[in-house]
């Protein structure tokens, strides 16, 4: 597939999300973090949202919970460009009944070119970049030309 560019603005648009044997690490970590993350838009999904908004008071864009559909709805702000990174402590041991949604939401992540950490030592890399705080272009894919080329006569 061509690719294209998008450029992340400085102010980024950080996707939160977290199973649930792991919640209160990543609302530790957001707490550790949260000077860092305050000047960035953050989403998350539903109950991880309500978690961190109630214990840090940083505003949070909630989807509604990843198991009823929170994980696609992130997913499809990736696709439309409005999520720039994502930080996602998963449970790779305990298998969560909407596993579907994750791998999902990985994979777009991944097709979209999004930096995604998925533990603690991932999201301090992440979150220590200098590039969290610049703008940055990253390749996508070419969708446009890839439409044309699937429609043309």
């Amino acid at each position: 597939m061509k690719s294209t560019t998008r450029t992340m603005k400085s102010k980024k648009q950080i996707a939160l999300v977290a199973h649930d044997h792991c919640k209160q690490s990543l609302l530790h970590w957001v707490n550790e973090n949260r000077d860092l993350l305050e000047p960035h838009s953050l989403f998350a999904t539903g109950t991880t949202g309500h978690l961190i908004e109630h214990e840090t008071k940083l505003p949070i864009n909630k989807m509604i919970s990843g198991p009823m559909g929170g994980d696609q709805q992130l997913g499809a702000l990736i696709s439309e460009g409005r999520i720039d990174m994502m930080i996602f402590f998963w449970d790779p041991l305990n298998a969560v009944p909407h596993d579907p949604d994750v791998k999902a939401l990985l994979r777009i992540a991944s097709v979209w070119n999004i930096p995604v950490a998925t533990n603690r030592a991932s999201a301090d890399f992440m979150i220590s970049s200098p590039l969290l705080a610049d703008e940055v272009t990253i390749d996508i894919p070419d969708y446009e030309a890839y439409i044309a080329e699937r429609t043309k006569s």
